[in-house]
């Protein structure tokens, strides 16, 4: 008898929908900062973000290290997206993976709700547990992912203040000389 777990999971995110949809639904960009995954590709090379196109993944170690097929689906930029298994995932018969993101003052809450469906009844708290993981460090992830493009765009813009300061310093102290 197989049994359905549902999780779901929202955060604020400071930066746009159209960012957050590319980071979390395109396989490359994905795959870059979430340590969930170890690959993620489109089946058959090249490939882009589209419904029912079909993507590989492989889930790090801690998460059995499990591969499978999903096909995209439900994709509206900006707005939501996800994918299914096309097949089974280790002891889930069906994995999806949905993504919310709304705009609002300030950001972006982004929603992200994994469902699955265990085959075995005994195997479903150690699931339910991983998954719930999985959900939690993707969120933590992309939510680091974007403030370290902020924090590397706040340093080198106060590196390229500090630069144009000492410039100015500098031009003064010759024309100073020069008088």
């Amino acid at each position: 008898m197989s049994e359905d777990i549902h999780i779901k999971q929202s955060i604020v995110v400071r930066s746009r929908p159209d960012v957050l949809y590319r980071l979390a639904l395109e396989p490359k960009r994905r795959v870059g900062w979430d340590p969930n995954l170890v690959r993620a590709e489109y089946e058959g090379g090249e490939g882009r973000l589209a419904n029912n196109v079909l993507v590989r993944f492989k889930f790090s170690r801690r998460l059995l290290g499990l591969s499978f097929v999903a096909k995209y689906g439900q994709l509206q930029a900006p707005l939501r997206g996800g994918w299914e298994s096309v097949r089974n995932v280790g002891p889930l018969e069906k994995l999806t993976q949905g993504w919310t993101f709304k705009a609002m003052p300030g950001g972006t809450e982004v929603t992200l709700s994994v469902n699955g469906r265990v085959r075995y009844s005994w195997i479903r708290k150690p699931v339910e547990r991983m998954l719930h993981n999985l959900v939690v460090t993707t969120l933590v992830e992309l939510q680091r992912q974007v403030d370290a493009q902020g924090a590397q765009l706040m340093e080198d813009m106060g590196r390229e203040m500090q630069r144009k300061q000492k410039e100015e310093q500098q031009a003064a102290k010759a024309a100073r000389r020069k008088r």
